[in-house]
């Protein structure tokens, strides 16, 4: 699993000219799933996601996580992190998992993510066209994957 994490101060997606979800300071997540991505991968994930000190203390140095300041989250599926550009110019998903692996392993990030946050996290719709609206805080922008955890 390939995940970008941008510290926001406010995000929302849209789909079809109506708000799905919306949140105030925390992360937006974008999340890329592959074909033998697990439930171990979005674990991991989902123990960094929450653990990441990225967010100011008292003396303004990122050394708060998401949990210690009471943040929220908003989670976004996004097939083209595992885009191939490397032959041409028209890049190839390929990596990319099929739905009906990569929706089930979606669905249980997120609800990872809602149980490890103490909170609901907000979505958009798998496979859906969305727009998706952030005011990146920082800016801050962090990539994982689970493929890297060394």
């Amino acid at each position: 699993m390939r995940i970008v994490i941008q510290r926001v101060s406010r995000a929302s997606v849209t789909i079809n000219q109506k708000c799905k979800a919306a949140i105030q300071q925390g992360f937006m997540i974008l999340v890329g799933i592959e074909e033998q991505d697990t439930q171990e991968d979005a674990d991991w994930l989902c123990k960094k996601v929450v653990n990441l000190r990225v967010f100011d203390d008292e003396q303004g140095i990122m050394n708060k996580s998401i949990q210690e300041i009471d943040g929220n989250i908003l989670v976004i599926s996004q097939f083209t992190l595992h885009a191939s550009y490397k032959k041409g110019n028209r890049p190839s998903y390929i990596k990319a998992a099929k739905h009906n692996i990569a929706i089930p392993l979606y669905d249980y990030f997120c609800k990872a993510l809602s149980t490890a946050l103490g909170k609901e996290v907000g979505t958009g719709e798998f496979g859906a066209m969305m727009q998706v609206e952030l005011i990146n805080d920082g800016p801050v922008t962090i990539c994982m994957d689970s493929k890297h955890k060394e």
